[in-house]
């Protein structure tokens, strides 16, 4: 503790970032934010802005920057962005994806993780990207290696067929999908990697509004693992989870090889 009080002092640390270490989070008037979330999680701590006000964003999203060099915010609309915007520092970079809705900003200082493993985010049609775009900001800010293939439903085998040697490349698929939600299902019987469906909330009448598709992959007949109606940013963390995995183990057997070269 002494340490960290010190570091205040001589102004090595802010406020935020000791209050980070000491407590774990950190507390304001818009809520507290759990600053050591990626450090026991593995995942780094999302700011929903839904049900926010602008302020109130801007308010965490300012102390995810001070406390951790990183602010990851979902669902976020035009005016929560400008708020954020005249919060921050210039020096900062922000990446807005208006489809999905992400916002991701980043201190000059920050060094982003990066992962030896790879994941495809897969969408059935069009109407899915924004879903699908919050699971891959939540794979790349978590360092994994990123590949969005688009479009490939069901309604025609051969555009699933067309990426088969991509799917099976990657070592962990997020496949996202409305209607029926069959894709998943399709997929998962196709490749030897982990997939997560996540239903969304397209379709109209009897089963509408994402309840088919959660109900096709919660009973699909090959191993899927599957999420809530638009849940892109749980899919995308649990996925970057399994690829956090995947690149301990690589290192782990490179370090194993290297010792044995040096042996």
């Amino acid at each position: 503790m002494r340490e960290v009080l010190e570091a205040v002092a001589a102004g090595e640390l802010s406020p935020a970032e000791a209050e980070a270490r000491l407590a774990g989070y950190v507390t304001t008037e818009a809520g507290r934010f759990d600053a050591a979330r990626e450090q026991r999680r593995g995942a780094p701590e999302g700011i929903l802005a839904e049900g926010k006000t602008p302020d109130e964003i801007a308010d965490l999203a300012t102390t995810a920057l001070d406390s951790t060099g990183r602010a990851l915010l979902t669902r976020v609309s035009e005016a929560d962005v400008e708020a954020v915007e005249e919060a921050v520092a210039e020096t900062v970079d922000l990446e807005y994806d208006a489809r999905a809705g992400t916002l991701v900003v980043r201190r000059a200082d920050y060094e982003p993780p990066t992962l030896d493993a790879s994941a495809a985010v897969v969408t059935g049609g069009t109407a899915d990207r924004a879903v699908a775009g919050e699971a891959a900001t939540v794979l790349d800010a978590m360092g994994a290696t990123v590949e969005v293939i688009e479009d490939v439903g069901v309604a025609h085998l051969g555009r699933i067929l067309d990426h088969l040697d991509a799917l099976r490349a990657a070592d962990v698929l997020v496949v996202v999908a409305g209607r029926e939600g069959a894709l998943p299902t399709v997929v998962a019987g196709l490749v030897d990697t982990p997939v997560i469906g996540v239903p969304v909330s397209t379709g109209y009448g009897h089963g509408g509004e994402g309840e088919a598709a959660l109900a096709g992959m919660l009973q699909s007949c090959t191993v899927v693992s599957v999420v809530n109606v638009d849940a892109g940013f749980v899919a995308g963390t649990q996925a970057g989870l399994i690829a956090r995995a995947v690149s301990d183990a690589r290192d782990e057997t490179d370090d194993r090889d290297e010792t044995a070269k040096t042996d």
